[in-house]
């Protein structure tokens, strides 16, 4: 069997390794969109009751009320900035995955290149041996004739 036949087993094992990279990237991508969609919808409902407040302040308002939406707003800091932190660990792990499926790429591209490589070396090594044959076939042709 043939180098560039029996490398085929290790190609396959590569695209193997690359889709499931590409799958686990996937899956990170979608928890990254997600955990940013999250941190954005909680600053979107913060400045939108911050806007409420200000709306509803006209006239005097009881202490205790304001320092219920302070607090209620200090909350909601903390909150965001609970999210926020996930949103950067899902940030670093979907760039660890794009990495490691970018590395899956590289090693499955290399192992085409170099079963190519084979290939073409075996269709030389092919073409010298039947070129060899050709030029024994016509060399004995040519001993015949001559007897």
């Amino acid at each position: 069997m043939a180098r560039s036949q029996r490398l085929k087993v290790v190609l396959t094992l590569e695209e193997r390794k690359e889709q499931e990279a590409l799958e686990r990237m996937t899956e990170a991508k979608k928890l990254l969109d997600q955990q940013r969609e999250q941190v954005n919808n909680l600053s979107r409902y913060q400045q939108e009751y911050r806007d409420q407040i200000r709306g509803g302040q006209q006239g005097v308002v009881p202490v205790a009320r304001l320092q219920a939406w302070q607090a209620f707003i200090a909350q909601l800091d903390q909150v965001i900035v609970q999210q926020q932190a996930q949103l950067d660990q899902a940030e670093r792990g979907f760039d660890e995955r794009r990495l490691e499926w970018q590395k899956a790429w590289e090693r499955r591209r290399g192992m085409e290149k170099y079963i190519e490589t084979c290939r073409e070396q075996e269709r030389r090594e092919l073409d010298l041996r039947e070129q060899k044959q050709a030029d024994e076939a016509a060399g004995r042709a040519y001993a015949w004739r001559k007897r």
